[in-house]
């Protein structure tokens, strides 16, 4: 890649700026009560201003802001055109607009992924909860939000509002009424909601704005331009240029309050001024959404007229003609046109042939390229004819984009060209295959895949295996191990000149199949024995191909094998390096953070497991494979199982079981059912613990062909779960029975950490049968195994009775000093402290009277209290609709009270009463 294009990775600053900056006033701002009216109305939840172009609203906005900012607000301002009227491309506005605050309150949710309902649903409540957490007011403004029509938008915003905590003000301009629901907050009084009428100036502000743009005037004149134009806002300002410049003759004066008399007074007295250069010049600057003195002279065709489209800009600018001044930190002055003067330009461009647009586009896209602007290029590039152009250049920065993390941006960019275009290229119908497995699309992944099979001759090796390398990827995502196998041979005998990203996603597939295969010393000899790999001169360290992500899954090979320390060891290393990487190491962040939490869990720090995981569910369940969202859920689990919330425990399995269910996951399924059969069983349960293990035998027999793959552990856990039912059952010889080869076969594989559960399972059988002596062997082999590989929660979870046969056998035999200390260590062992019932998680005091509510159920009512059901208060707070009733009921009990009305009446009286 040139020098030139190297730089094309990152995103223009004026353009990445531009959306997120109100724009600049000129001239003093004239006091209104409008703009006191919006002061008493900032804590509000929502504010709208609606009303047509011309009217005001984003002056008006910016003017509030100005008023704001000295009292400790923070304002994300978007300012929205027709091109953001795409979900995903709307939702990487919004959390980039916000990350302008602080990039950790959408760090998060701008990592998420999906058009699906569910899925934007979950980016909201995650970006929820990353505005809750900062310490200031949040101002969203959305200028301009009809130009948005797509309702998955709608739905989005929507579930903001309804979502939002105290400290978010979501404010919308917008020329129509905004397809939002508003009524709730209405009714609570956290709604303004400004018109037209709220907008016009009133006779004496109408005043105060001409003296401030054309200093002295006489009250009658003042009067009469106010009667003109109404007190409409646009009219004012084109009256103020008229004023300056033409001197009216005598006449009858034109009035200009509603649009079609903006565009006539404009086209009269404006543009039918103007030279034919200038107008040229203004013609050629509404083609593109924000310009500067060189790109316009280019349009033109012209380079050296620069300097007259400089001057030009200078005097609209100077004279406010409807010229937006954008912040940038390039060496020349960014603008944009009002969107009124815009679409009356756009209007004259129509009427230019065919061929003369597009030739100024193909000027368009030469000079937005040279300059390094590239999605704007690729716009125009494809307007003006030059989309084959487009498209190789997009398909020269495909893998640069992918290894630095800018998967969303070379997303928009194929989004933008031809189908035809991508359909032709082996790259880009890869990026779009890749595009839609990011997306969990899983059927449309197929059917690319299966297009790119038929299209691509077998001749051509290198897009062969980057075929296979993709349908491999796809198998991983489906955790289907044996689709994998079956391009083992493509994957194993890569052709000469394979581009790097697709040998690092080759390596670290093959080490995925290797470990799933228990093949754990292959599969770490896969990620010691790979080359050094580079794109661009640079180390390919982050994403899905890099080379953290397969230390990552050789970490999972230890611990796989059931050695947690040096399992532990590999992931802080790659988390710690993942964090330099930025963006490009969020893949392996995402997963090392994951496997990390599975290790704390096992070594007993039950809290750390919970703060590393808890918040990254959604992200993981958007961005990681299933082997690392089988472990968070897992963890999840057991973590609230052993803090006593059972109903919590329950919800995590509900929630992998569903993830399970949507992508058809059978051996993540699985493993819920085992771990809903154990927690049942210990509950007593045997009805519905007898209802799991018929859904157990059912999936293992869909699966009762496959051998040494990843879903053989559905064969394995079935009989594992069956065993614990004939224990449970008093069946302790059909226990025995099936329990040894299951032993053996986990010691063939090398699976340790199974063996060494297993052997403490079969010691609590022994001990049921009577065969102490027996039992005390294998609980001294489990103890021995367990201290040389640092296991904790694999001895102490496999059964109730575990812990008291560890302390039989500690009190009644001479140990060696460190299994005796390793012992000690078990018995010593216990469930994480709760936090203290009149003290919340952030150190307050809790309102007195409420004390006996648990952290959890305090945030339920405070979610209550908005009027949120059931089911938006589980998605704000992760849980499960079952779960929420479970902790209200317990709200209802500790309060004295038996609805939810009741409740929010009780927490308000306790509130006022300690005020």
């Amino acid at each position: 890649m040139s020098k030139q294009n190297s730089h094309w990775t990152s995103t223009s600053p004026v353009l990445a700026n531009e959306r997120r900056t109100p724009p600049r006033t000129a001239g003093g701002i004239v006091a209104r009560d409008l703009h006191e009216r919006l002061l008493k109305a900032r804590r509000l939840r929502c504010i709208v201003l609606s009303g047509p172009a011309g009217c005001g609203k984003t002056t008006t906005l910016s003017a509030w802001r100005q008023q704001l900012l000295p009292l400790g607000y923070d304002f994300a301002w978007l300012t929205l055109s027709a091109e953001d009227n795409e979900l995903l491309q709307f939702l990487e506005y919004l959390f980039a607009g916000l990350a302008g605050i602080d990039p950790a309150i959408s760090r998060q949710a701008a990592l998420l992924e999906g058009r699906d309902s569910e899925a934007v649903e979950r980016s909201m409540v995650t970006l929820v909860r990353g505005i809750a957490t900062h310490p200031r007011e949040v101002m969203l403004v959305l200028d301009d939000l009809h130009h948005l029509s797509d309702v998955g938008i709608h739905q989005a915003l929507q579930w903001l509002i309804d979502y939002a905590p105290d400290n978010l003000h979501l404010v919308i301009a917008s020329r129509g009424t905004p397809p939002l629901s508003l009524a709730r907050l209405r009714s609570q009084g956290l709604a303004l909601e400004l018109g037209v009428l709220d907008l016009r100036f009133t006779p004496e502000e109408t005043e105060q704005f001409l003296r401030s743009r054309l200093g002295e005037i006489s009250a009658g004149d003042a009067r009469r331009m106010h009667e003109l134009t109404d007190g409409w806002a646009a009219g004012l300002q084109l009256l103020c240029v008229s004023h300056k410049k033409s001197r009216r003759g005598p006449g009858k004066p034109v009035q200009i309050r509603d649009v079609q008399a903006f565009i006539e007074f404009f086209e009269t007295e404006v543009l039918g001024q103007l030279s034919s250069t200038d107008l040229e010049l203004l013609l050629h600057m509404a083609v593109c959404n924000r310009f500067c003195a060189s790109l316009c002279a280019a349009l033109t065709g012209n380079p050296d007229a620069a300097g007259d489209a400089m001057a030009l800009l200078a005097r609209m600018e100077s004279d406010n003609l409807f010229l937006i001044p954008l912040e940038g930190s390039g060496r020349e002055t960014w603008y944009r046109l009002h969107p009124l003067l815009r679409e009356t330009l756009l209007k004259h461009f129509d009427l230019l042939g065919a061929e003369r647009q597009r030739a100024v586009h193909a000027r368009a896209w030469a000079w937005l390229r040279e300059h390094e602007h590239l999605e704007e290029a690729v716009r125009h590039a494809v307007l003006g004819g030059a989309a084959p152009e487009a498209a190789a250049l997009v398909e020269s920065l495909a893998d640069p984009l992918y290894a630095t993390g800018d998967q969303r941006k070379l997303i928009r960019l194929v989004r933008q060209l031809p189908a035809e275009e991508v359909d032709s290229r082996v790259t880009l119908g890869i990026v779009r295959a890749r595009m839609q497995l990011f997306a969990r699309d899983f059927g449309a992944t197929t059917e690319s895949l299966q297009r790119l099979q038929h299209s691509i001759p077998e001749s051509d090796r290198p897009g062969r295996f980057r075929l296979a390398v993709q349908q491999a990827m796809l198998a991983l995502q489906r955790d289907d191990s044996d689709a994998a196998l079956a391009v083992l041979p493509m994957l194993l005998d890569p052709p000469v000149g394979t581009d790097p990203v697709s040998r690092g996603s080759c390596s670290n597939i093959l080490t995925w199949l290797y470990l799933h295969r228990g093949e754990y010393r292959q599969a770490r000899r896969i990620q010691s024995e790979r080359p050094a790999l580079l794109v661009d001169g640079k180390p390919l360290l982050g994403t899905a191909s890099g080379i953290l992500q397969g230390r990552c899954l050789a970490g999972l090979s230890l611990a796989m094998e059931g050695r947690m320390t040096q399992a532990e060891r590999v992931y802080r290393e790659v988390l710690h390096e993942a964090e330099r990487c930025g963006k490009s190491g969020v893949d392996a962040r995402c997963l090392a953070s994951a496997l990390l939490g599975e290790v704390l869990y096992e070594l007993n720090e039950i809290d750390a497991a919970i703060q590393l995981l808890a918040g990254q569910v959604d992200l993981l369940e958007r961005l990681s494979i299933p082997d690392s969202v089988l472990r968070v859920l897992v963890v999840l689990a057991g973590a609230q199982w052993l803090t006593g919330n059972q109903q919590e425990a329950f919800a995590y399995l509900d929630r992998l079981e569903e993830y399970a269910t949507k992508l058809n996951l059978d051996r993540l399924l699985t493993y819920s059912l085992v771990r809903r059969i154990h927690w049942n069983l210990q509950l007593g349960e045997l009805s519905a613990a007898e209802n799991h293990l018929q859904r157990l035998d059912a999936i293992a027999a869909r699966h009762r062909d496959v051998a040494h793959s990843a879903l053989d552990e559905i064969r394995f856990l079935t009989t594992g779960a069956r065993i614990r039912w004939h224990v449970a059952l008093g069946n302790l010889e059909q226990a025995a029975t099936a329990l040894e080869p299951l032993i053996a076969v986990c010691e063939a594989r090398e699976r340790l950490l199974g063996a060494t559960r297993l052997q403490m399972l079969a010691a609590v059988i022994d001990s049921h049968r009577g065969n102490h002596d027996a039992a005390r062997e294998k609980v001294l082999t489990a103890l021995r195994r367990g201290q040389q590989l640092g296991l904790m929660r694999t001895l102490l979870d496999i059964h109730p009775d575990a812990l008291e046969l560890i302390r039989q056998v500690a009190h009644g035999e001479k140990l060696d000093p460190l299994l005796a200390f390793y012992a000690e260590r078990l018995l010593a062992q216990c469930t994480p402290t709760m936090i203290a019932p009149a003290e919340a998680a952030d150190g307050s005091a809790v309102l007195p009277g409420m004390e006996l509510l648990s952290e959890r159920e305090l945030e339920i009512l405070h979610l209550l209290a908005q009027a949120l059901p059931n089911k938006k208060i589980a998605r704000a707070l992760g849980l499960s609709p079952e779960t929420v009733k479970w902790h209200l009921s317990n709200i209802y009990g500790k309060l004295g009270v038996s609805s939810r009305d009741e409740a929010v009446e009780r927490m308000r009286d306790l509130t006022a009463s300690s005020v």
